[in-house]
């Protein structure tokens, strides 16, 4: 892959943050956090960090493991399971902060999106952080994450898979419900026929183009009609 963006360091929680930042050719477009999967930050997650600069967004994909990254499950689930949840909303918090205030950003509000592990602390941090103002999530998984979606600031556009053994579709139904219930706009869809991680396209055994290139062809208009 032929990374456009670079690495960039923020101040967060008192500490030092990094993140994949990539810029739109324009110079300028509303702000998205694309939140990585449970491997770390990834060349996939940087490849889609520029595929939104290609879109015309300001795409910051924080590094939510400090430079550790795996290809085993094993080791991702260890790394998943150490993140401490108060932590990694701060994180959040100091990534959306660092974006909003460069200026090639020109949203008031940032985006955010996110993948398995990714998917959930995109919705998490939807719902602690008012400067959020759309969400997307790709089949959200993490058992110790439960976002508070009373504090939804902005709508929600979710991605599930019909066999998904981490988020049923049921899990995914549940999840709809609930936001509605809480008053909050949400669109869910389930694929037919298709994984979970089946927008991955570094992972052939899972990866499904129909299903990929539909989401990603809701997930644009989202951002820029909910993004100003």
């Amino acid at each position: 892959m032929n990374m456009t963006g670079k690495m960039v360091e923020y101040p967060t929680n008192g500490e030092t943050g990094m993140g994949y930042l990539a810029l739109p050719a324009s110079g300028s477009g509303p702000g998205v956090i694309v939140i990585q999967e449970w491997w770390g930050l990834v060349d996939h997650i940087k490849d889609l960090a520029d595929r939104f600069a290609t879109e015309g967004f300001v795409a910051l994909a924080p590094d939510m493991y400090r430079g550790e990254t795996t290809t085993s499950p094993d080791d991702a689930g260890k790394l998943m399971m150490a993140l401490r949840i108060d932590q990694v909303e701060k994180d959040l918090r100091g990534a959306i902060d660092h974006l909003l205030s460069l200026d090639e950003t020109r949203s008031d509000k940032v985006g955010t999106v996110g993948f398995c592990m990714g998917g959930q602390l995109s919705l998490y941090a939807a719902c602690a952080n008012p400067k959020v103002g759309a969400c997307v999530v790709f089949y959200g998984i993490h058992p110790n994450v439960h976002p508070d979606l009373a504090g939804l600031q902005g709508p929600v556009l979710g991605f599930f898979a019909e066999h998904d053994g981490f988020v049923t579709p049921e899990v995914a139904r549940k999840l709809e419900s609930d936001i509605k219930a809480a008053g909050k706009q949400v669109e869910i869809t389930i694929y037919d026929g298709v994984d979970h991680a089946f927008f991955n396209d570094t992972r052939a055994e899972v990866y499904n183009e129909a299903a990929a290139t539909d989401a990603w062809s809701r997930v644009l208009p989202h951002f820029r009609d909910n993004l100003t």
